[in-house]
């Protein structure tokens, strides 16, 4: 028995465009799509990667169906969403390691990158790993090339304590996305407030009580604080 793809014709005129498997879609066909982009947005942002293929679908008032016509599943729908928001922050990673006021830099990366995950949970997640390994990796090595350039740039400044690592600055950000995280139903710059204490604890002086985690422990540890988040079979 032959069945037919709704969404996809043999037809290549003006009508059509190409998805990302380079397949001819209808107009019906893209706005679907783009359906399913903005309501995939709007969830993730508002529930995380928890959220389900069939959640959004919902939400874009389209049939599961059409869903996983487009996407195999909400991964692959998060990729598609995710990857320019997640450029971004490597972006202004690079940035800040190419002023040539390493501390003027640090604090616009942690303040944009912040701004940026604390209004997403998505984008929160898939920055910690709750996504596909393949992807944190890239994340990841990115990431830490920027920031061990700007550490290091900042000390040999004296802006920077000597004792603060590259990794400490992903956990900052980590912090103040936990404050968008318990309070940003209430105040959704509250992590504002915080970030001046942050950073006045990454200046010069006094010795840290207890040493950092190097970048493969603090991998390590995120992967474990996935898999008890997660508490049972994923989602799709």
């Amino acid at each position: 028995m032959t069945t037919v793809n709704d969404d996809v014709t043999e037809s290549t005129d003006e009508d059509t465009v190409l998805d990302g498997a380079s397949r001819p879609l209808r107009k019906d066909a893209l706005r679907n799509r783009q359906a399913l982009l903005a309501a995939g947005r709007e969830v993730f942002a508002e529930r995380g990667l928890d959220a389900s293929l069939d959640d959004i679908a919902h939400r874009a008032g389209l049939g599961v169906g059409t869903a996983y016509r487009h996407f195999g599943n909400k991964h692959e729908l998060a990729r598609a969403i995710f990857t320019a928001a997640v450029d971004d922050v490597i972006a202004l990673a690079e940035q800040a390691a190419a002023d040539a006021d390493p501390w003027s830099g640090l604090v616009r990366f942690l303040e944009g990158a912040a701004a940026a995950q604390a209004a997403d949970r998505g984008l929160r997640e898939v920055m910690m790993g709750f996504h596909d390994e393949l992807e944190t990796t890239r994340i990841n090595n990115a990431l830490t090339t920027s920031l061990n350039q700007l550490v290091t740039a900042a000390k040999a400044k004296g802006q920077l304590r000597e004792d603060a690592e590259a990794s400490d600055v992903g956990v900052v950000v980590l912090m103040l996305c936990t404050v968008a995280d318990v309070f940003g139903d209430y105040s959704s710059n509250l992590w504002r407030r915080y970030l001046p204490i942050l950073l006045d604890g990454l200046r010069p002086g006094g010795v840290l009580p207890e040493p950092p985690l190097d970048d493969e422990l603090v991998r390590e540890a995120f992967a474990s604080h996935k898999q008890r988040l997660a508490g049972r079979a994923p989602r799709v």
